[in-house]
């Protein structure tokens, strides 16, 4: 049964304030929970309808520190869900350790991407092409946002995303910087290897001033149309889809 005291905590993890003090995060969802029960992240509880603990692997089970046995009503109360008639998980945040750009791969690099529906979407975009990293600066949505969270489906457990100062780690590095601007150059014509980083910039503002030196080789998008620009997400994965075609 879940206690007035639990379901206060629980829901006040929606907050980024108690998030950050608790280091804890909600994940909602059959499918979100159960890609988190599978991943290296640690569980601390787990609100589950009875058809779904019953159906739940005792293996995933005992990984969890503690399960509650919930009505749907419950978890809808807690989460931001309006329907859920699944489970709940309560997650450990990773340690924050330093952060590198890695070579021999391609990583992702978000400058002030704001909107959680956005970061999500770009998350979810990376784990299907296989890159494992994403930088992102200090105002750059919050992962563990819920919207972030559930908008990935499941992918957040595959891709990790580091906040940092991003003129201070690009600059550090001697890989390729690949920008998306409208100066560049086409992205068909360009010869894109996935080695390096692909700075993306916010849906406002494009790559903000002070990064905008440290790009290397500028691409673009070429449109036909009469649109004036492409949401963040779709340019994310039209670019990576050059890279790896």
């Amino acid at each position: 049964m879940l206690s007035k005291r639990l379901s206060k905590y629980f829901k006040s993890l929606q907050l980024k304030k108690y998030r950050l003090q608790e280091r804890k995060f909600l994940v909602e969802g059959a499918k979100g929970v159960l890609e988190v029960l599978q991943s290296d992240f640690a569980v601390d509880y787990l609100l589950g309808t009875s058809d779904f603990l019953k159906e739940l692997e005792t293996g995933l089970k005992s990984s969890v520190n503690e399960l509650i046995e919930c009505k749907p009503v419950d978890l809808e109360s807690v989460g931001t869900f309006k329907s859920n008639n699944a489970a709940i998980a309560i997650v450990q945040m990773p340690e924050v350790n330093s952060v590198n750009i890695p070579k021999g791969e391609l990583s992702l690099a978000l400058d002030d991407v704001k909107d959680p529906g956005n970061l999500g979407t770009i998350i979810r975009i990376a784990d299907w092409y296989g890159v494992k990293n994403i930088f992102c600066s200090l105002e750059t949505a919050d992962v563990f946002n819920p919207k972030v969270i559930n908008s990935t489906m499941g992918s957040f457990t595959r891709v990790k995303v580091h906040y940092t100062d991003l003129y201070d780690l690009i600059k550090a590095s001697d890989l390729p910087i690949y920008g998306a601007l409208l100066s560049g150059k086409s992205v068909r014509d360009e010869n894109l290897i996935p080695e390096g980083v692909l700075l993306m910039g916010s849906e406002s503002q494009g790559i903000s001033d002070r990064l905008l030196p440290l790009v290397t080789k500028p691409v673009f998008i070429p449109g036909r149309g009469g649109a004036e620009s492409l949401n963040v997400g779709v340019a994310t994965a039209v670019m990576l889809d050059n890279f790896f075609r």
